[in-house]
């Protein structure tokens, strides 16, 4: 693209924008780039030259003017989108939003946009956790659901995610393709949005959508033990009101919180990332727990659709022991052969040997949970699944009340756990140990790659499949999978596996990250325990270190 036609595009487009924010900005932009300097094209360049491309997971990016940012046009357009592939006007839409920068204005424009296009709009009450969208989309039987939210990225990004409606099973899930790439088209035909028709009669819910969906999650089978003492934050999010309701309505005591953490900011002034897997993002929470003597810490990521466990003492738990000490939770309060639990490719095997030795059954899904919401053949129950990147979805046998994950419903169950094994003088570690026993010991860790040039990530694939490495640290590669051919009848992703052997079984698999530059490694050992597992946790856990250190080096070559 010539300069002058770099020009001509920012241009037109802040004829269009409706956003005395956004158009100040472009304009400032402009102003230095018809100068010629060379920062500012630059600048309009990664702006203009391309767009935020909607997927699967909707539209996720930084906040600022252009087709390549989150800002009120792209948001208009991708609303007028998915009004045109929702067909005739008269379908039923509800909004939800969370507490980041401009997350209500793109919540309202959505609302304007799909009512002026003759659609009937709900609209929740506030910045609510995205699991409250997901359960009132179901709840009200509505067409679709829209959810303005950049979950745990940093605070200058946005996004925008989509929920399919209707009383099929998939209702309240992700979009999966093609419908991604039918409102993709749809948004590519959209002219300019100032000639998109603007409605104002939406409806906006009142708190009974909060008081439904608290309802729900406490309706799931609970242990009866209570006590236990807990230390919460939200990260800063907007999980903080109505997990701590859902938490004294279940009968436990208040939840100490992180007081530094629990109003929702769009900042996220103490950590880096708000993320509770990114290092430091707990070191508040934990320390508070220590300092207390707290029995549990629990964490939300800032949509509060995953869930975080810490043991004062011990430290986090990963997201696949939390994932193996929910299942075995799950199994135990459901019943029926029907059951299926299902997890990503990505995840520890450990669930697959839980589901073998309870006789239920067992299904791997591509990573993320438009995939595992649709596990389960005709016929089967979904009582439980979970991904290790802290997101678990939990039911029983006559409730579940999230298709999607769930931070806050599963945080119920964890309390119920802990409680449990706090009656006999145990922790959740103590139950880790006795998994151990039982299926073998499964300890896994990852690793993130950031990149500037997403092309990086590409090279790396194509060099890992065309030489396969022979060797992981100490552990030779004994197979490849290759998902890119569609393994097992999994739709084809771009991701690698390679199985170890050598001492311990383990496994490495390679994947790009869908919604951030990173390449993403995730590596599991698994050993038999034979009496001592404190010695076989110390063996594994040096190996796996071992295998991290191989894998770095071997993706960043």
């Amino acid at each position: 693209m010539t300069d002058t036609e770099l020009l001509t595009r920012a241009r037109a487009w802040l004829d269009q924008d409706p956003d005395p924010v956004t158009r100040e900005e472009l304009g400032a932009l402009l102003a230095r780039a018809e100068t010629g300097e060379a920062a500012a094209l630059a600048d309009l360049t990664d702006r203009f030259a391309t767009g935020l491309e909607f997927g699967t997971a909707g539209l996720r990016g930084a906040l600022g003017a252009g087709p390549n940012r989150m800002n009120r046009v792209v948001v208009m357009r991708a609303a007028a989108g998915i009004g045109a592939w929702l067909g005739a006007g008269g379908k039923h839409v509800v909004i939800g939003y969370d507490a980041r920068h401009r997350s209500a204005d793109f919540a309202r424009d959505s609302a304007a946009v799909l009512t002026g296009a003759g659609h009937r709009v709900s609209l929740l009450p506030g910045p609510l956790p995205t699991p409250v969208l997901a359960y009132t989309l179901r709840d009200l039987g509505a067409d679709a659901g829209i959810v303005v939210t950049a979950s745990h990225n940093p605070p200058q990004d946005n996004g925008y995610k989509v929920y399919v409606g209707g009383t099929g099973d998939d209702a309240g899930t992700q979009i999966v393709s093609p419908v991604d790439a039918e409102i993709s088209a749809a948004i590519d035909a959209v002219g300019p949005v100032g000639a998109l028709a603007s409605g104002e009669g939406w409806t906006v819910l009142g708190e009974e959508a909060v008081e439904r969906y608290l309802a729900a999650v406490t309706a799931l089978p609970l242990e009866a033990d209570r006590d236990l003492s807990v230390v919460y934050t939200p990260m800063h999010g907007v999980g903080g009101r109505v997990l701590v309701e859902a938490v004294e309505r279940a009968g436990f005591a208040r939840p100490a919180v992180v007081a530094e953490q629990f109003d929702p900011d769009p900042d996220f002034p103490t950590v880096d990332f708000p993320n509770p897997e990114e290092p430091g993002a707990m070191d508040l929470a934990v320390a508070a727990g220590e300092a207390l003597g707290a029995d549990l810490v629990v964490a939300n990521d800032p949509d509060a659709d995953r869930l975080a466990l810490a043991v004062p003492g011990h430290g986090l738990l990963t997201g696949n022991e939390v994932g193996g000490l929910l299942a075995e939770y799950v199994l135990d309060h459901t019943s029926g052969a029907d059951r299926v639990v299902a997890t990503s490719i990505v995840s520890s095997s450990l669930l697959g040997r839980i589901a073998r030795d309870r006789g239920v059954h067992y299904e791997e899904t591509l990573t993320g949970f438009k995939w595992l919401a649709r596990a389960g053949a005709p016929g089967q129950r979904r009582v439980f699944s979970y991904e290790e990147a802290l997101g678990y979805c939990v039911g029983g046998d006559e409730v579940r009340p999230v298709a999607d994950k769930d931070g806050i419903s599963a945080a119920l169950m964890a309390l119920s756990l802990a409680a449990a094994a706090k009656r006999t003088g145990r922790t959740l570690v103590d139950l880790l140990d006795d998994q151990a026993r039982k299926y073998g010991l499964h300890l896994s860790d990852q690793l993130s790659v950031r990149v500037e040039d997403l092309a990086e990530i590409s090279a790396a694939m194509r060099r890992l499949r065309a030489e396969p490495p022979a060797a992981f640290g100490p552990l030779r590669v004994s197979g490849v999978v290759d998902f890119a051919g569609g393994h097992a009848g999994l739709p084809p992703t771009d991701a690698l596996r390679f199985e170890l052997t050598g001492g311990m079984r383990g496994r490495v698999t390679l994947r790009p990250s869908g919604t951030e530059p990173k390449l993403k490694a995730y590596a599991e050992v698994v050993s038999g325990v034979d009496g001592d597992v404190a010695a076989a946790r110390a063996r594994g856990s040096e190996l796996l270190s071992e295998l991290m250190a191989s894998v770095a080096e071997m993706v960043t070559e």
